[in-house]
């Protein structure tokens, strides 16, 4: 057991970005945003997803998450028997991880390890410097990456065309931007959209990559930069306020992700008494997330905020950052 007491020292932070406002007394501009990888900074070459095998008492499947804080500096967060997602559970100890001589040391404050990254490889020491284990770099994409819409879709955004949406603007590489709001009204529906979260090392919380998908224009799935984070009720996947995910399934940063969300309005009788909330099932990145959870009413910041029998909107929250999206259609029920 050893081994293993060692490896949590080294890799693991329980706590995640929604509970480190201030973490480790990061100094930078938390505004400063990058759209495209090639413009980021080096410390995005670090902050990602690491899998790979440890010698504990055997031979386990060990991932950790790097999550970017700015100046160099970076939290880790380890996972035995894989990556969230995956066969996996979280120990509880946090550690800081810097750059030195080119490398990023994570060492622990007990002297009983350390973990070292050098060019996108994360190599698990004991206290004597033997090797525990090494881990390699991966990108997971989601399994309805690209899915394209069945005969009988409506296709809001496909990379086009605008006509869809009310405020839609496109980058010059024919992304959609955040704030559009779709002509058409929905009842109950289907959706499949793709988003992308700027990269912002300095930002923490509700101003890293903070946008939002709202179904009807009343209820809100967040979208939020919550890579490493523990997956509250106002991280990316929350039902906002309502519910928290079951598992965080955020992915990095500047990698595209999917939702694929099924969504049923809130029914009225004749007199126009509500008698059924809305529901939702939501999968994020091919992981379900939200099992037909009930929502009682509009969530925070509703583009429409009462509940009618009248249809409403596809709303892509504006929050202030630039996040992305690209391949959104619906199926109407």
């Amino acid at each position: 057991m050893k081994h293993l007491k060692v490896l949590a020292l080294v890799f693991v932070a329980a706590a995640g970005l929604s509970t480190l406002p201030g973490a480790l007394g990061a100094e930078g501009d938390p505004r400063q945003a990058y759209t495209d990888p090639a413009q980021a900074p080096q410390d995005f070459l670090v902050q990602g997803e690491y899998l790979g095998k440890v010698v504990l008492d055997q031979v386990t499947s060990f991932g950790v998450q790097i999550v970017a804080l700015g100046g160099g500096r970076f939290l880790a967060l380890g996972y035995f028997g894989g990556l969230p997602g995956e066969e996996w559970y979280q120990a509880s100890v946090e550690v800081e991880g810097r750059w030195n001589d080119g490398v990023v040391v994570f060492e622990d404050p007990q002297g009983e390890g350390r973990g070292v990254w050098k060019d996108g490889v994360l190599r698990v020491e004991n206290a004597v410097g033997e090797e525990l284990g090494v881990l390699t770099k991966v990108e997971r994409k989601s399994p309805t990456l690209g899915q394209k819409p069945p005969q009988g879709a409506v296709v809001l955004f496909d990379g086009t065309s605008l006509e869809e949406w009310e405020k839609g603007r496109l980058t010059p590489d024919g992304l959609l931007m955040e704030g559009a709001i779709s002509k058409r009204r929905f009842r109950d529906f289907f959706i499949h959209l793709e988003f992308c979260t700027p990269f912002q090392p300095f930002a923490r919380g509700q101003a890293r990559g903070n946008s939002g998908f709202y179904a009807q224009g009343r209820y809100e799935v967040q979208i939020l930069d919550s890579f490493g984070a523990v997956g509250l009720k106002d991280d990316c996947g929350a039902i906002y306020g309502v519910a928290a995910p079951r598992v965080n399934m955020c992915f990095p940063p500047l990698s595209w992700q999917t939702y694929d969300i099924e969504f049923r309005a809130a029914r009225f009788d004749e007199s126009g008494r509500k008698v059924e909330n809305a529901r939702m099932i939501v999968r994020h990145n091919g992981v379900l997330i939200h099992d037909n959870v009930e929502i009682p009413g509009p969530t925070r910041a509703a583009l429409i905020a009462t509940e009618s029998p009248e249809p409403g909107p596809i709303y892509l929250q504006d929050h202030g950052n630039p996040v992305r999206f690209r391949n959104i259609w619906v199926i109407e029920r």
